[in-house]
């Protein structure tokens, strides 16, 4: 148990480290007018967890510590929008597309929702 909260730390760390220096290069790069640090990092992060999926499950069989680090720790702290992608791709490859399509609607429709009151809320105090 705690191999796996070290491999978690150490991997979190990196994501968070890897998501702030991306985003900040992808504003001096490219601009500021678009969110383009976010973007390239949503859009990057849903391409390594699946190419750390495809690998962790794969003909190599890595340990499970590999996982850990790359997929829950570096992926989890990179950005939680590659997860959002990888649970509701699972959705529509089970052939459950109204459940996708409903995982899809509410968190962003509700997300939205939630941040403009978190934002009323804030405000308030």
């Amino acid at each position: 148990m705690l191999m796996k909260l070290i491999l978690l730390c150490l991997g979190g760390a990196a994501g968070t480290l890897a998501r702030y220096g991306l985003d900040g290069a992808a504003h001096r790069t490219i601009g500021q007018g678009f969110p383009y640090g976010t973007m390239v990092v949503n859009l990057l992060g849903c391409f390594l967890l699946g190419f750390f999926v495809s690998v962790y499950n794969g003909p190599f069989a890595l340990d499970h510590r590999f996982k850990f680090f790359f997929m829950v720790g570096f992926c989890g702290a990179f950005t939680t929008f590659s997860t959002f992608i990888l649970q509701t791709a699972e959705l529509v490859e089970e052939k459950m597309l109204m459940l996708a399509a409903l995982n899809v609607g509410i968190s962003l429709l509700a997300g939205l929702v939630l941040f403009v009151v978190g934002l009323k809320l804030g405000k308030l105090l």
